[in-house]
C-alpha cells in the first residue's frame, strides 16, 4: 500500500472532533470555551465567607444552550470555582441584553441597576401591552410623562435664564474679556523677554520651559554658602606647593608600571601577545684539530 493511500485511509478512518479536547462532551451539545467573567460576583459556596471573583477573570466554562428568546438562543455557562470547588452558573439573557448569575453565586451591587435621572428606561412588549390594557397604568405613565416634561422645561428654562444674565450687555462682557486678555498677553511678553535674556547670558542653545511652583520649591532647598576668605589662605598654605603634580606623575607612573606588569606575566589581559625582545644569536666555530695523532704521518 502507498503512503498516499495510508494518509487518505487515516484521514477517513479518524472519529475526532476538530475542536480536540473541548469538545469531548459534543454528543451532550457541550463545548469547553474560555469564558470571562462580565462583572464582579460573590462565590456563595465558598466558606466561611463568600469569596469575590473580579470582573474579567476567566474561567474554562462548559457552554450550553438551555432555551431560546423568540429567535435568539439563551446559552448556560457553567464554570467550575478552583478556590473552593463549587460550580457557578451564568446564562444569557437576550431580553435585557445581560447575564444572570442563576447558580453558586451572586452578582455584585455596585449600583449601576439603579435608575437615576436622565436614564432612558426600555419597556418590554409585555409592560407595553399590560400599560395599553389598563385604564390606571396609562393615567399613572402620563403622568410621569407630564412630571418629567415640566422638570426638564423647568432646567432647560434656568439654564437659558442664566445665560442672558451673562451676556445682557455684550459690549461690557467683551471689555472684560479684553482685559483679561491684555493682562495676560503682558505677562507672557515679560516672561519671555526675561527667558530669552537667560539665553543669552548663559549661552544656552535649548528651549527653556516656564518657571513652576515645583521649580521654585526645589531652588529654595539649595544653600550656596561662602568660604572664608581667612580660611581658605590657612588651607592654600598648609598644602605643599607641588604636592598634586607630583602625586599625578606618580599616579601615572605607577599605574603604568602595572599595566606593563601584568600585560608580561598574562598575556590574556591584552588584545594583542607581547613581543619578547629579540635575542641576537652567536655564531661559534668549531675548533679544527691540526694534527691528527692516530694518523700514520706521525
Amino acid at each position: 500500500m502507498s503512503p498516499v493511500s495510508i494518509f487518505y485511509f487515516l484521514e477517513l478512518t479518524t472519529n475526532r472532533h476538530a475542536l480536540g479536547s473541548r469538545a469531548r462532551k459534543a454528543p451532550l451539545g457541550i463545548l469547553t470555551v474560555r469564558f470571562e467573567m462580565p462583572f464582579p460576583i460573590w462565590c456563595t459556596t465558598c466558606k466561611p465567607h463568600p469569596l469575590i471573583i473580579g470582573q474579567g477573570v476567566r474561567f474554562n466554562a462548559e457552554k450550553k444552550k438551555v432555551g431560546n428568546y423568540h429567535s435568539t438562543p439563551i446559552y448556560s455557562f457553567r464554570m467550575k470555582h478552583t478556590a473552593c470547588g463549587g460550580w457557578i452558573e451564568i446564562r444569557t439573557d437576550p431580553k435585557n441584553t445581560a447575564y444572570v448569575v442563576v447558580e453558586g453565586a451572586r452578582k455584585r451591587d455596585t449600583g449601576e441597576d439603579v435608575v437615576r435621572e436622565g436614564d432612558l428606561v426600555i419597556e418590554s412588549a409585555e409592560e407595553r401591552e399590560k400599560r395599553q390594557s389598563d385604564a390606571f397604568a396609562v393615567l399613572e405613565g402620563r403622568v410621569e410623562e407630564k412630571k418629567q416634561v415640566f422638570s426638564d422645561k423647568t432646567r432647560i428654562e434656568e439654564l437659558w435664564a442664566d445665560k442672558e444674565r451673562g451676556w445682557d450687555d455684550p459690549y461690557e462682557r467683551s471689555r472684560k474679556l479684553r482685559k483679561v486678555f491684555r493682562e495676560e498677553r503682558k505677562v507672557r511678553e515679560k516672561d519671555a523677554e526675561r527667558t530669552e535674556e537667560l539665553r543669552d547670558k548663559m549661552s544656552l542653545g535649548v528651549e527653556l520651559l516656564a518657571e513652576s511652583e515645583q521649580d521654585r520649591r526645589r531652588a529654595g532647598f539649595v544653600d550656596f554658602r561662602g568660604v572664608d576668605g581667612e580660611t581658605a589662605a590657612n588651607k592654600a598654605k598648609s598644602k605643599p606647593l607641588f604636592a598634586s603634580a607630583g602625586q599625578k606623575q606618580r599616579q601615572s607612573l605607577q599605574l603604568e608600571v602595572e599595566n606593563n606588569t601584568r600585560a608580561a606575566v598574562d598575556p590574556f589581559l591584552s588584545g594583542n601577545k607581547p613581543t619578547l625582545p629579540a635575542v641576537p644569536l652567536v655564531k661559534r666555530k668549531r675548533a679544527v684539530a691540526l694534527v691528527d695523532y692516530e694518523s700514520d704521518s706521525s
